[in-house]
C-alpha cells in the first residue's frame, strides 16, 4: 500500500469517529429535552442515534459521559455567545437596543439548544456539569456588571452586582417561559421579557421605560 494512503486510513477513521460522537450526542439531546436526564438511558440515546449500545460504548462508557461531553461543547459556545453579547456598550446607547441584543443573543442560542436549559437546570445534574455550570454562572455575572458599569457608570460596585443577580434570575424565570411556547407565542413571550428588564433597568439608569412593541402590533415582514 502507498504512503499516503497509509497515512489517509487514521485521519479517515477519525473524520468516521468524530461523526458517530456528533450523531450520539444529537441523539442525547433529543433524549435528554424529551425524558430528562435522570429517566434518560444509554439503549434509549442509542435506538435514538440509530446505533446499538455496543457502539455507543465504543465511544462513551455512560451516559454521564455523554452529558458532560455535550454539556462541555454547549458551554463553550455559549461562553462565545455571551462574550459577543455582553460586551460594554456605549453609555449613549438606547436601553431597549442594548437589552433587546443581549436577548436576541442569548435566546437565539438557548431555542437552538433546548438541551442546554434542560441539563444545567435538571434535579440530577452530573458532578462535573455541575460546577462546570457554576464557573459559567459566575463568569456571566461577572460580564452582565461589566455591560451594567457601562450603562450605569458612578453606581456603587454592590449595586451593580445585586442588579446583575436580579436581572439573570429575571432572565431564567423568562427563559423556562420562552422554551414551553413555539411560535408566535414564543415570540410574545420574548418581548415580554425585553419588557420586563427595561422597565426594571429605565429608571436606574435614568431612561424612560418604555416597553417594546408587541408582537402584535409589528407589521409583518
Amino acid at each position: 500500500m502507498p504512503d499516503n494512503q497509509e497515512k489517509d486510513q487514521p485521519r479517515r477513521r477519525q473524520a468516521r469517529g468524530e461523526r458517530r460522537v456528533a450523531q450520539l450526542l444529537e441523539a442525547a439531546a433529543s433524549v435528554f429535552c424529551l425524558t430528562g436526564y435522570t429517566a434518560a438511558s444509554t439503549n434509549a440515546i442509542a435506538r435514538e442515534a440509530g446505533v446499538s449500545p455496543g457502539t455507543l460504548y465504543q465511544f462513551f462508557p455512560n451516559k454521564e459521559a455523554i452529558a458532560i461531553e455535550l454539556g462541555d461543547r454547549l458551554m463553550h459556545e455559549m461562553r462565545e455567545t455571551y462574550g459577543e453579547a455582553l460586551a460594554p456598550v456605549d453609555p449613549a446607547t438606547p436601553l431597549e437596543e442594548a437589552v433587546g441584543a443581549a436577548v436576541d443573543r442569548f435566546i437565539d442560542f438557548n431555542c437552538a439548544h433546548p438541551v442546554f436549559f434542560a441539563l444545567v437546570h435538571g434535579p440530577d445534574i452530573p458532578g462535573r456539569l455541575s460546577e462546570e455550570h457554576d464557573a459559567l454562572h459566575a463568569t456571566l455575572l461577572a460580564r452582565i456588571e461589566d455591560l451594567l458599569r457601562s450603562l450605569l457608570p458612578g453606581t456603587p460596585p454592590a449595586d451593580v452586582t445585586r442588579t446583575a443577580h436580579m436581572c439573570l434570575g429575571l432572565y431564567k424565570a423568562g427563559l423556562e417561559l420562552v422554551l414551553a411556547h413555539e411560535g408566535a407565542e414564543r415570540d410574545a413571550y420574548v418581548q415580554e421579557l425585553k419588557h420586563v428588564l427595561i422597565r426594571y433597568l429605565g429608571p436606574l439608569i435614568g431612561e424612560p421605560a418604555a416597553a417594546p412593541a408587541s408582537p402584535a402590533a409589528t407589521p409583518s415582514a
